[in-house]
């Protein structure tokens, strides 16, 4: 037996649950959602501080590796993904932001017709449902829950303090009219629990909505053609293998990594190279798993004796564990934190017309994306990530198994200017953290002391930088352009009843976190093929 919808979505991540919620919204239309991991729907997801047993490890997550990176000292960096229903936004910190709208400017002005940000702001506010702010740029009503964080972390003032000292501005909405400035983050979030794109736009009608079948466990191994037109997707759950079909499309949210892999999987890509892997080729596409960027990261950490950090000592544990209580009395406290409380968006030079450096302040020390507990040290930590690098990677297969991880090459520091640029970022960082209000609650600098000259940053950004978790632009959209994947209706070029819709899609990189993007990219998907349906 072979199950028939009208639409497949492939991947329950954040663009695939807008998407999937959306279409499914037509009692006439039938969707099936094929997710690899399950419901998303537990404790760990919903409680925001559980984050760290996901993010360093294998619970709800795909923990990919990269190829070892010849910028970064021949390291191997780390990938979490998230494997669950609600994809990254089940397990990521949860930190709401768009972008800087000249980054949607830039994308139509590659040719990407709709694009711009006055095109796009109408579906982040679609998707939205802010408690807090209400003004022409912020949505109420919508599956996406945003709110302020419920951690009461008086640390908050004393970041804000900091950046006052430092001479930056103060910023209470990184959505708004401007972007630049420090403040603390909103969140997706609701009543203290995390809201994932699952919880908005699937988890409330896997029962209620009898056209919408959410099939989890469900991985795909590769899309079905008839001639050039995608009419199906085989999956494994478990040792058995099964087809679903669909009657209109075929769409893929499998995110950065995974969607470029099933469609070489599926003998979409370079035909050469998918041959030497024995893949016949179903469709010569040169750019799929091209393109790929990422925001190179920096971690500096602090110890700190302060009462607002928790961590792997006596007093830490024991804000854990008070914090574990809190939570289950009122869903306030620590165990609703999201760990980078506070950041923001700053330039490294006066002149540039838009920040090219954003920073995340966490309270907690992180080592290797939490993977090296730091026992008994209990402080602070504050990324900072390069907004727009010049490196370009790549995602490739290992070989012809589906099962198998992909290859992940994101290239950091391929371009030396990216370097240059994150040396300019390592010193107005430390700028914030050397001012008065954090000096005074820091006792020791555990990554970067004596670290002063740019030949010592550079040492030791190469010894340190990773991903942020940000990883778009290995299905790129755009026109006349022989690496693109998509057009700006997001349909694979060449093909028919394919669509891809995730991040995978971004021509360039935004400037700032990308689930709430890839969130809207759903959005505007969905209205795109009702708009199509109508016109028949």
């Amino acid at each position: 037996m072979t199950d028939t919808f009208d639409f497949v979505v492939v991947g329950g991540g954040s663009g695939g649950c807008a998407v999937a919620g959306r279409l499914s919204e037509d009692p006439g239309v039938s969707v099936a959602l094929l997710e690899a991991g399950g419901k998303g729907d537990n404790w760990v997801v919903n409680t925001p501080g559980a984050l760290v047993l996901m993010v360093s490890g294998k619970v709800n997550n795909w923990a990919f590796d990269t190829v070892p990176q010849a910028g970064l000292n021949n390291r191997i960096g780390y990938q979490p993904r998230g494997r669950a229903l609600g994809g990254s936004s089940a397990i990521n910190a949860m930190v709401y932001i768009r972008g800087h709208r000249a980054d949607y400017d830039h994308w139509a002005a590659l040719g990407n017709t709709g694009w711009s940000y006055a095109d796009v702001l109408p579906y982040f506010k679609r998707s939205e449902d802010n408690a807090t702010i209400s003004d022409e740029y912020h949505g109420k009503g919508g599956p996406l829950s945003v709110s302020n964080l419920q951690s009461d972390n008086p640390v908050h003032d004393i970041f804000l303090q900091a950046a006052r000292e430092a001479q930056f501005r103060i910023r209470d909405d990184f959505n708004g009219a401007e972007q630049e400035g420090l403040g603390v983050y909103q969140v997706t979030q609701k009543n203290g629990e995390r809201w994932s794109a699952a919880r908005g736009y699937i988890h409330p009608f896997m029962t209620n909505r009898p056209n919408l079948k959410v099939e989890t466990g469900a991985h795909a191994t590769s899309i079905i053609f008839d001639g050039q037109r995608a009419v199906g997707v085989k999956y494994r759950r478990g040792k058995n293998t099964f087809e679903i079909r669909a009657r209109r499309e075929v769409i893929l949210s499998l995110g950065a990594f995974q969607t470029p892999q099933l469609l070489m999987l599926s003998g979409i890509g370079d035909a050469a190279a998918l041959a030497k892997l024995g893949i016949a080729s179903t469709h010569h596409l040169p750019g799929v798993g091209q393109n790929l960027q990422d925001h190179p990261d920096f971690v500096f950490g602090f110890t700190s004796d302060a009462p607002y950090f928790a961590g792997l000592s006596f007093p830490g544990l024991s804000r854990i564990f008070k914090g574990i209580m809190q939570y289950r009395r009122e869903r306030r406290g620590p165990m609703t934190s999201n760990v980078a409380e506070c950041g923001g968006f700053l330039k490294t030079r006066p002149d540039l017309e838009v920040p090219d450096v954003q920073l995340h302040f966490c309270t907690g020390m992180i080592d290797d994306h939490g993977r090296k507990p730091a026992w008994n040290r209990v402080g602070f930590s504050c990324h900072v990530c390069l907004l727009r690098p010049q490196s370009r990677g790549s995602v490739w297969l290992q070989d012809a198994d589906p099962m198998r991880a992909p290859a992940i090459d994101p290239n950091f520091f391929g371009d030396e200017a990216d370097l240059d640029a994150m040396v300019a970022g390592f010193k107005v960082t430390k700028r914030l953290l050397d001012a008065p209000a954090l000096k005074a609650i820091r006792t020791s600098d555990v990554f970067t002391s004596g670290i002063e000259s740019d030949d010592a940053i550079r040492q030791v950004l190469r010894q340190r930088v990773d991903t942020v978790y940000h990883p778009v632009g290995t299905c790129k959209m755009g026109v006349n352009d022989p690496m693109a994947v998509v057009d700006p209706a997001l349909k694979v070029h060449g093909l028919e009843g394919l669509r891809v819709v995730d991040a995978s899609i971004m021509p360039t990189l935004i400037g700032g976190n990308t689930n709430a993007p890839t969130i809207m990219i759903g959005e505007k998907a969905a209205d795109m093929i009702k708009a199509e349906m109508r016109a028949g």
